[in-house]
């Protein structure tokens, strides 16, 4: 192939720069904290919190913006209605829009003396200021990604095979489960693997409306700016560590999982 070493060299070169490097800084600092160090941190109950804090809430966003996202893409896709070009361009928003801005619009509106949070309010449901918040947050951050990971494959879905599910006897139901979902559902654990990716990480849009409780509503990112503004680097870097650790373990199985599906589509 032409210029293969030349453009291979650039490519591992800014690969290297812009994150084998820091991985490796990160990696470096955390080692030098040592056992006694390391189990510290791990054993502490605030920091324990936090982290299932951020997992916990970032797996069920994920999990339940893969559905939503593939019943939007499914109408986007396969219905025409007035102002469907507008509602397709509003599921980029997210990507757009400062997650600080994202943060502070999605607290005023379910605060309790918000548009929706005081209603929500008078039956004892709590979204600002509380792990729910979170969800809400990482929900609004993490849809488009569910939404253009799946809408490209179901414009690739012929109607007629759904039409000869039907003409053989096939209920909507067996249609969707034999049929469909086995085409689709690739796409779809790659969607809640990119929003479970940044739901983990995610900090502007969190902040304003988790409450930052400790034990409560402090998410490990948060914690992470605590302990760097406190000067314990060590702490900070071991808490990053952590967080990469478990994210790539998670991620591994997810792509384990779609590779799975994907040998037993060929076969």
């Amino acid at each position: 192939m032409p210029g293969l070493g030349l453009t291979l060299g650039l490519s591992l070169t800014w690969l290297s720069l812009i994150v084998l490097i820091p991985l490796a800084a990160l990696l470096l600092k955390a080692a030098g904290v040592g056992p006694a160090g390391w189990w510290a941190i791990i054993s502490d109950a605030r920091v324990f919190a936090a982290l299932k804090l951020s997992f916990g809430t970032a797996l069920l966003a994920a999990f339940i913006d893969t559905f939503i996202g593939a019943l939007i893409a499914w109408v986007l896709v396969r219905y025409r209605f007035p102002g469907r070009r507008v509602f397709d361009a509003f599921i980029d928003l997210p990507f757009a829009l400062p997650t600080a801005v994202a943060g502070i619009a999605l607290t005023a509106i379910y605060a309790g003396n918000g548009w929706i949070g005081q209603w929500l309010a008078l039956v004892g449901i709590k979204v600002a200021y509380a792990p729910a918040g979170i969800v809400m947050a990482l929900l609004f951050i993490g849809l488009p990604f569910t939404v253009r990971t799946v809408q490209p494959v179901l414009e690739t879905l012929h109607v007629e095979h759904e039409e000869a599910a039907a003409s053989l006897g096939a209920s909507r139901f067996t249609t969707l489960w034999r049929v469909l979902l086995p085409q689709v559902l690739p796409a779809m654990l790659t969607g809640f693997a990119l929003a479970f990716a940044r739901g983990v990480g995610e900090y502007g849009s969190v902040i304003f409306i988790a409450g930052n409780l400790p034990y409560v509503s402090e998410i490990a990112p948060l914690l992470v700016v605590i302990k760097l503004e406190e000067f314990d680097y060590g702490g900070a870097t071991v808490i990053a560590t952590l967080m990469l650790a478990t994210s790539f373990l998670i991620l591994f199985l997810i792509n384990l999982l779609q590779r799975r599906l994907a040998r037993g589509q060929s076969h």
